[in-house]
C-alpha cells in the first residue's frame, strides 16, 4: 500500500501488516474505497440468513427514532424509558437491514424475554448464548459475559450487533466485545445513559453517538401512564438517632482532620482506596456505612409503609428497598412474597406469574427487578431505601409506566429526615420533570 496510513491501525512488524481492534472495520473499509484502493475483505464471515421480515408496528415517536439511527449511517444509541418499546425499534431495525444480528443483554431473563419476542416476530430459530447454552443462529441473543467470552469466535459473523442496557458496555471488561466484533451496523437500548463514573462518555466510540432521547415526560399521558411523586419524611427513633449521630459523627471527624473535601464520587472511590491503607479511614468509612444502614432501614419506616398498604388495600404495589434485609423484615411483618437475588428462577416466575394474575398484590423486593427482568403491570411503588443513583430511580419509575386506560401511578418514596439518606434522595430526583404533581408529607 506504499505510504497509504491505515486509520485505527499500527503497524505489526512480525506479522508484515496493519493491525486494528475489529471496531474500526467499517471505518477502514470506508477509507479504503475514499482512497480508490483496491482490497479484498476477508474479514467477515456473515452467517447465510434468510429473509427478515416482521409486522411491527412502530408508533410515530419510534418510527422517528428508528429513522434517526438509520441516518446516523446506522449507528448509535437511542435513548427512551422503561415500558416505551426500545425492542420494538430494535426488531423494525433488524426486518429493514436483513443481516445477521447478535443482540447482546445483560440478564438470562433479558435473553429469555428477547428470545421469545424474537421467534414471534421473525418465526425463525433464534440462538442463544448464556446459562450454559451455545447455538449459533442468524439472529442470536447472548449475555454480556458470553459475548465476552466468544468474542473471538463470534465477532465477525453478524452485521449488526445490538446491546440492549447499553449502560453496561464501558465498564472495563465489556466494552472489550464492542472493540472485538466487526458489525458495522450498531445500536444501543438504555433508559439511562449516563454512568455515575462517567464511562458513558466512551459509548459514541464504541457504538455512535446518542441520536434520539425521550423523556419519561414526553412519553406519560399518551404513551406512558400519567404518574405522580410523592415523598414522606419519618424520623429516626431516639435510640436509632443517637447511634446515627455518634457514627456519623466517627466519619466526619475523620474528614474535618484529614482536610479530606468529598464533592464527586471520584473523591469517594479515592476515599474508599485510602481506607485500604489506612486503618483509620476505614473506621471512618464503616462509620459512615453503619449510619446509613440505620437510616435506610428505620423502624418508622415499616410504620410509614403499614399506614399506606391500610390506606390503599386494592393497589398493586411494588416495594422497593437497597438490602435484603429489609426485604426479610417487611415480608415477615406484612406476610409478602418477596424477591431478592438468591431468589430461585421458578420460584420468581411463580411470584411475578401470581402478581400479574392479581393473587398477589404486593412484591417487595431489593435491586433485582431495577433492571432486566421483565415486572407485571403495577400502579404504584414505594421506595423504602436506595442509592442516589438517578439511573436507579428512572429504573424504578418506569416498572408502574406501562400504559392502561384510566390509570394514574404513583410511586412513593419514604425518606428518613436529618440523615445522609436526604442527599441521596435529593441526587437521584435530577429527572423530576418541573410540573410534577409531588407531595413532600412529614410523617
Amino acid at each position: 500500500m506504499g505510504d497509504l496510513a491505515i486509520p485505527s491501525s499500527s503497524w505489526d512488524s512480525r506479522a508484515r501488516a496493519y493491525r486494528a481492534m475489529a471496531l474500526f472495520y467499517r471505518d477502514i473499509i470506508e477509507y479504503l474505497k475514499r482512497s480508490n484502493v483496491n482490497y479484498v475483505d476477508d474479514a467477515l464471515e456473515l452467517l447465510p440468513t434468510p429473509y427478515l421480515q416482521c409486522k411491527v408496528k412502530l408508533k410515530n415517536f419510534q418510527h422517528e427514532a428508528l429513522k434517526a439511527w438509520l441516518d446516523a449511517g446506522k449507528r448509535g444509541i437511542v435513548v427512551l424509558p422503561t415500558g416505551s418499546g426500545k425492542t420494538v425499534i430494535a426488531v423494525a431495525a433488524i426486518s429493514e437491514l436483513k443481516t445477521p444480528t447478535i443482540v447482546i443483554v445483560p440478564t438470562l431473563d433479558l435473553v429469555e424475554q428477547w428470545q421469545r419476542v424474537l421467534t414471534s416476530e421473525f418465526n425463525v430459530e433464534i440462538g442463544v448464548y448464556g446459562g450454559g447454552e451455545n447455538v449459533l443462529q442468524p439472529i442470536t441473543v447472548s449475555t454480556y459475559d458470553s459475548a465476552y467470552l466468544r468474542a473471538g469466535e463470534l465477532g465477525n459473523r453478524f452485521g449488526l450487533i445490538i446491546f440492549d442496557e447499553v449502560h453496561h458496555l464501558p465498564s472495563t471488561g465489556f466494552r472489550h466485545i464492542a472493540e472485538m466484533f466487526a458489525a458495522p451496523y450498531r445500536m444501543g437500548l438504555t433508559a439511562t445513559y449516563e454512568r455515575q463514573d462517567g464511562l458513558h462518555n466512551d459509548l459514541p466510540r464504541l457504538v455512535g453517538g446518542k441520536v434520539y432521547e425521550l423523556s419519561v415526560e414526553h412519553l406519560a399521558g399518551r404513551h406512558l401512564s400519567e404518574y405522580e411523586l410523592e415523598k414522606l419524611y419519618v424520623d429516626l427513633t431516639r435510640g436509632e438517632k443517637e447511634e446515627y449521630e455518634r457514627l456519623y459523627k466517627t466519619f466526619t471527624d475523620y474528614l474535618v482532620k484529614c482536610n479530606i473535601i468529598l464533592r464527586t464520587p471520584h473523591d469517594f472511590t479515592k476515599f474508599i482506596m485510602r481506607s485500604g491503607r489506612d486503618q483509620k479511614a476505614r473506621q471512618a468509612l464503616l462509620a459512615r456505612s453503619k449510619a446509613l444502614d440505620i437510616a435506610l432501614n428505620s423502624q418508622k419506616k415499616l410504620d410509614a409503609l403499614e399506614n399506606i398498604l391500610l390506606d390503599q388495600p386494592t393497589e398493586p404495589t411494588i416495594i422497593f428497598t437497597q438490602h435484603n434485609k429489609l426485604v426479610h423484615r417487611i415480608a415477615q411483618r406484612f406476610l409478602i412474597p418477596y424477591i431478592t437475588h438468591v431468589t430461585p428462577k421458578d420460584e420468581r416466575k411463580e411470584i411475578l406469574d401470581n402478581f400479574r394474575e392479581g393473587k398477589y398484590r404486593l412484591i417487595v423486593t431489593s435491586k433485582v427487578l431495577d433492571e432486566g427482568v421483565d415486572v407485571p403491570d403495577a400502579t404504584q411503588a414505594i421506595i423504602l431505601s436506595g442509592t442516589g443513583s438517578t439511573r436507579e430511580f428512572i429504573q424504578r419509575l418506569g416498572r408502574i409506566l406501562r400504559k392502561r386506560e384510566g390509570k394514574k401511578a404513583k410511586l412513593i418514596e419514604i425518606v428518613t429526615r436529618n440523615t445522609a439518606e436526604m442527599k441521596m434522595s435529593s441526587r437521584r430526583k435530577q429527572t423530576r420533570r418541573d410540573d410534577a404533581s409531588i407531595e413532600s408529607i412529614d410523617y
